[in-house]
């Protein structure tokens, strides 16, 4: 190791143009490299399209058919976010490395790098819109370019032997650095950081882990570990290390790093399509990918031919990769197709793209799915469909603003895909995240269950669950008692394990037991959880005026299963809102629940304004001398009709209850008239008649003289 003489990295002349960025994309991203051309070593091409063999994708596609009515557009769940990252395309000068080092983030950053760097490097992040531009003295071609996390210490690879390093700290010489490889005789493949000061060059002979010493432009070995090495990728997220070895390369031997050890994990083997007719390289880089899914590590291996004889078309079969313990293959996603394929893993979904049909099917390994006994098998959940059309300005990126712009060709040849989320289109200097859009997946899948369940497990899917709970409860797409049931059931299991979770903590906090377990954390509340506040404001507040078929649901629900009890103490707790339509459904069920009848009277009487409803009710149950206290109990009963009650005391075949009910409206008749006897307007005749026929005539009052 020594230091070099180079001249110190200096930013480039405030308002110089950047260098340009060349289309040959090369990349480092966090340990999954790629190698210009020509540059000594196998070209690595991982991050193409995998499928119909080894190699670059060099040929044009077949014309693919005609999409699928409703493929794009408002129809397509993927979609590249408006703001990507882009560059200005150049000559053959310049070159570009996609390169990562954070631990949560694959791909960190685009390096452009021209003449060597002699004549400037530009740093573009996919998140900081302010590049970083610097000069570096042209010591050869560079084959991979990355920072250390922090953007503190910057390593360069120019030949198979060693590293250089440059500082970026604040107050520190910034003089070039050199480290070779340990091992005799070896090549260095690539090289990651781990952390912002730690290393790890992987050479065809081994791997070796370093510690950076910038104050002393130095590096220490920390460890080494000598084993024959074809290929490796690396994941920055679980900070794990795959190398490839034997001879047919599928003897995968993974490394996890943290704070200054290397960890050596158990190797295992991926089964290929066939038995290999002879022993070369069987196992490609391009067709293997590590990924982070529901926070378990797996290693994605793109089979394009089944091991099974009946089943055609290519799958994706998931190894876990643990921390301790074997790694297991556990998931088999069906592709049902051939050709040219690329992976993403994005929101924890699997989404492999067909160039062929330039279409994307997405996987969802927490779905229910076959299980044969040791592996589940998947098929995908939403039909093929087109990533969201893209426009791109008519030149390019440096187009101005007045040109139209004009369709992104999606699929190309020239895209390059990274884990998790990234693609590049080398034709046209653009890097985007892929997102999935969860609205068009409500149209697409139609199992509410299984919606839900696909939704639950996402980021960002609170308001578009809410808006599938909305749906259900209203015209025209109403759905099913049963399944607004599952629905409901579904999420209240995520809101109680939420509640569960927090309740545990804050046990424990309050125990005094949180200090002893620091990796204790408070439950994270995703939009999974949805409380009664977001199902009131977003789903049931719009039936604040027609609130009673709700109720009516929930009323009609409780009787069907025999659960009275628990409609009474929804009502005795006001649980259920008093309203009028609801105490007619009430009073409807008194054949089935006697008690309902009392309860809806009880719920009239709290409206205040169902008098003449209480009334009615009393009446149609012959209780005539309650409606009648009822009615003066409110001072009604001066103009309440007489024919009414004298009608309901009739129908009742009660002479003592219709005496007692004509006698007291003789009497209003007298306080109020001077005379008992009713007016022709009140239609009372026959009611007199029926009176003096019972009664006699002498019964009849007389009028009082005063």
């Amino acid at each position: 190791m020594v230091a070099s003489g180079a001249g110190p990295a200096r930013r480039l002349p405030e308002g110089e143009p950047p260098p340009c960025v060349g289309t040959q994309l090369p990349a480092c991203r966090g340990g999954q490299r790629e190698r210009p051309a020509g540059a000594g070593h196998p070209h690595r091409a991982s991050h193409g399209w995998g499928g119909g063999g080894l190699g670059p994708l060099t040929s044009a596609c077949p014309p693919p058919p005609p999409p699928e009515e409703g493929s794009g557009g408002s129809y397509a769940w993927l979609w590249f976010p408006p703001h990507p990252l882009l560059w200005n395309r150049c000559g053959a000068r310049s070159r570009c490395w996609a390169a990562g080092s954070e631990p949560v983030i694959l791909l960190e950053a685009v390096f452009a790098v021209r003449s060597g760097g002699a004549t400037g490097v530009v740093v573009k992040g996919l998140e900081d819109r302010n590049p970083i531009s610097f000069r570096m003295e042209d010591k050869g071609e560079v084959k991979c370019i990355k920072f250390s996390l922090g953007n503190k210490i910057l390593a360069v690879q120019r030949t198979l032997k060693s590293v250089d390093f440059l500082n970026f700290i604040p107050d520190s010489p910034q003089l070039e650095y050199t480290q070779e490889c340990k091992t005799k005789n070896a090549n260095i493949l690539g090289f990651c950081w781990t952390s912002s000061t730690e290393i790890v060059f992987i050479t065809d002979q081994g791997i070796e882990f370093y510690q950076v010493l910038p104050e002393k432009r130095s590096l220490k070995l920390l460890k080494n570990q000598s084993i024959n090495v074809n290929w490796y990728m690396y994941c920055p997220e679980s900070s794990v290390i795959l190398l490839s070895t034997t001879v047919l390369g599928n003897v995968l031997q993974p490394f996890y790093f943290k704070s200054g050890t290397m960890s050596k994990l158990s190797k295992f083997e991926i089964e290929l399509p066939a038995a290999p007719k002879s022993s070369k390289l069987s196992l490609s880089e391009r067709d293997i990918a590590m990924a982070t899914i529901y926070g378990q590590l797996y290693v994605l291996y793109l089979r394009h031919h089944s091991r099974t004889s009946n089943s055609t078309g290519a799958e994706v079969v998931l190894y876990h990769l643990p921390r301790e313990g074997s790694c297991k293959k556990t998931h088999i996603l069906k592709l049902n197709r051939t050709g040219k394929f690329a992976l993403n893993v994005v929101d924890n979904l699997v989404v492999v793209h067909h160039q062929d049909t330039e279409t994307s099917v997405i996987f969802d390994i927490k779905l229910k799915a076959e299980f044969d006994g040791s592996t589940t098998i998947h098929q995908f959940v939403l039909p093929p469909r087109s990533i969201q059309p893209y426009q791109i300005p008519v030149a390019g990126p440096a187009s101005v603003t007045s040109q139209s712009p004009v369709p992104c060709k999606l699929y190309s040849s020239s895209w390059i895909v990274f884990q998790p989320d990234i693609i590049i289109s080398a034709s046209e200097g653009y890097l985007w995240s892929l997102q999935v859009k969860l609205e068009p997946v409500v149209n697409l899948l139609l199992d509410k269950g299984k919606l839900m369940d696909f939704l639950l497990q996402r980021k960002e899917c609170k308001m578009v669950i809410l808006s599938v709970c909305s749906q259900m409860l209203s015209e025209p797409e109403r759905g099913s008692l049963s399944v607004i049931a599952t629905v409901f059931d579904k999420l209240n299991h995520e809101y109680k394990k939420y509640l569960e979770a927090e309740q545990s903590y804050t046990l424990v906090v309050e125990a005094g037991l949180s200090r002893s377990n620091p990796l204790l954390k408070r439950p994270v509340r995703t939009q999974a959880v949805i409380d009664q506040s977001d199902m009131y404001t977003h789903v049931l507040s719009v039936f604040t005026e027609k609130k009673h078929y709700l109720y009516e649901l929930v009323i009609k629900t409780l009787v069907q299963h025999n659960l009275f009890y628990m409609l009474h103490q929804f009502l005795q707790y006001h649980v259920l809102s008093d309203s009028k339509p609801l105490a007619c459904l009430l009073l409807s069920l008194e054949s089935i629940y006697p008690p309902a009848h009392q309860l809806s009277l009880d719920m009239l009487k709290r409206l205040s304004t169902a008098n003449d409803e209480i009334v009615e009710v009393l009446l149609s149950k012959h209780q005539v001398l309650a409606a009648l206290r009822f009615i003066r109990g409110i001072g009604g009963h001066d103009s309440i009709s007489a024919r009414k009650f004298l009608d309901a005391a009739k129908q009742a075949e009660d002479d003592m209850l219709f005496y007692t009910i004509f006698r007291f409206f003789e009497q209003r008749n007298q306080r109020l008239r001077g005379n008992p006897s009713f007016t022709p307007g009140e239609h009372c005749e026959e009611h007199v008649t029926f009176f003096k026929q019972v009664f006699g005539e002498q019964a009849l009052m007389k009028p009082t003289t005063f």
